[in-house]
């Protein structure tokens, strides 16, 4: 029995085969047309393309553009925290980060290698055929918030609700409105409930959170989502920005 649509890209995303899964319509449409072979459909698709299709989404990011991705400092993090982020960060890590519905907060001052991290996870993320959306929380809830006053939220939700991966970067940098807490609970309780990943790099403790969005029980409820399949890391160490400086 041939597989349907949603069963041949369920295996296709399964195999980590992100360009197959993208252009397969269209290929089997041109394959019958042409009369291709096996060997040439399988030349086409080659996972080549979806390379530098991951090359080009994590440029989007501020670190990418800043400066290449290094390991963050150890000097101040716990063995338990610097195994996971070696894990995280490593070129051969697993995919289970995505397919189980795992979550991380990079929590630590500034210059400390957090948005570095987070755009390294996605990236690898992308190349094991995942979607993944990098999007600062002041732009996150700038367009939620926006969307809800033209009622036009749950079209705009599906952004940040359906890509594998979330990365929401510098939670706490910047002042939100008063209905922060209200639109970011949207997005983590959706991906929460379907299991879908994600990442946040912040410079406030948890505890801050209530007051950065503007309501502690819904800031609660989100960092309990994200924590129950999560764990949180903190960076610590020096300013990788200002090391030029140091003696």
């Amino acid at each position: 029995m041939k597989p349907s649509d949603p069963e041949l890209d369920a295996i296709l995303k399964r195999l980590h085969l992100a360009n197959a899964r993208r252009v397969w319509r269209d290929l089997v449409i041109r394959a019958e047309k042409e009369e291709w072979g096996y060997r040439d459909f399988l030349s086409v698709s080659s996972p080549r393309r979806s390379r530098s299709d991951s090359r080009r989404a994590c440029s989007a990011s501020p670190a990418a553009r800043s400066s290449p991705f290094s390991r963050p400092s150890t000097t101040s993090i716990s063995p338990t925290s610097r195994r996971c982020a070696w894990r995280c960060s490593a070129p051969r890590s697993s995919p289970d980060f995505i397919t189980e519905g795992r979550c991380l907060i990079l929590c630590g001052k500034p210059g400390r290698g957090k948005t570095h991290l987070a755009v390294a996870i996605a990236y690898r993320a992308i190349q094991n055929g995942f979607d993944a959306l990098f999007v600062t929380a002041a732009e996150l809830i700038d367009e939620l918030s926006a969307a809800f006053r033209k009622g036009r939220l749950a079209e705009t939700l599906t952004r940040y609700t359906h890509p594998d991966l979330l990365v929401v970067d510098e939670v706490g940098y910047l002042t939100y409105g008063t209905d922060a807490a209200n639109m970011l609970f949207h997005v983590v309780n959706d991906r929460h409930k379907h299991k879908r990943s994600m990442v946040f790099t912040t410079n406030k403790s948890i505890a801050a959170w209530g007051s950065v969005l503007h309501d502690d029980d819904l800031a609660q409820a989100i960092v309990d989502r994200v924590l129950e399949r999560g764990r949180l890391l903190p960076l610590d160490g020096p300013s990788m920005r200002t090391k030029h400086l140091r003696p």
